[in-house]
C-alpha cells in the first residue's frame, strides 16, 4: 500500500494506492476511519462467515468533501494525484485488482489499454457538478 501525503500539508493524506499484491491473509484497514469512504481488504480462508447484520441509519451533520475509488476489472490506468495546491504529486500505475483512493487533492485518471472495465466509488449522495467539483 502506497499512502500520497500533502507536500503543502505533509500531515494530509490525500491518496492512496492498493495493489493487489498488497492483499495478505486477513483484514486490513486501508482508509483512516475519519474518512467519508471507507474500504478495508479482506483475503479470507473458505468457510469463513460473518454474523448477520444490518447498517443503521444515523443523523450527520459535518462538512463532507466527494471522496473516490476507482478499482481496476480488467486493463490498466495511469492516476495522476495532484497536492492541495494543484501541482501533480505522484502518476502511479494501476493493474487489474489494483485499486485508487482520492481523500483530497485532486486527481486525473488516463486509460493505457482498450476495453479497460473499472468500478467507481465515492461519497454521495450526488448534487450535481457545480456541488461536486471544480476543474483544475
Amino acid at each position: 500500500m502506497t499512502k500520497y501525503f500533502s507536500k503543502k500539508e505533509p500531515e494530509k493524506l490525500l491518496h492512496v494506492i492498493v495493489k493487489k499484491s498488497d492483499i495478505t491473509l486477513g483484514r486490513k484497514d486501508v482508509i483512516p476511519e475519519e474518512n467519508y469512504i471507507q474500504c478495508a481488504i479482506l483475503n479470507m480462508r473458505k468457510d469463513t462467515t460473518f454474523k448477520p447484520h444490518k447498517h443503521i441509519w444515523k443523523e450527520r451533520s459535518a462538512k463532507v468533501i466527494a471522496q473516490e475509488s476507482w478499482i481496476v476489472i480488467q486493463g490498466s490506468v495511469k492516476c495522476i494525484f495532484y497536492d492541495l495546491d494543484d501541482t501533480i504529486l505522484a502518476e502511479p500505475i494501476l493493474e487489474q485488482g489494483d485499486a485508487s483512493f482520492t481523500l483530497q487533492g485532486g486527481h486525473t485518471y488516463e486509460i493505457l489499454e482498450d476495453n479497460t472495465l473499472v468500478y467507481e466509488m465515492k461519497t454521495g449522495p450526488y448534487e450535481g457538478q457545480e456541488m461536486d467539483k471544480v476543474f483544475i
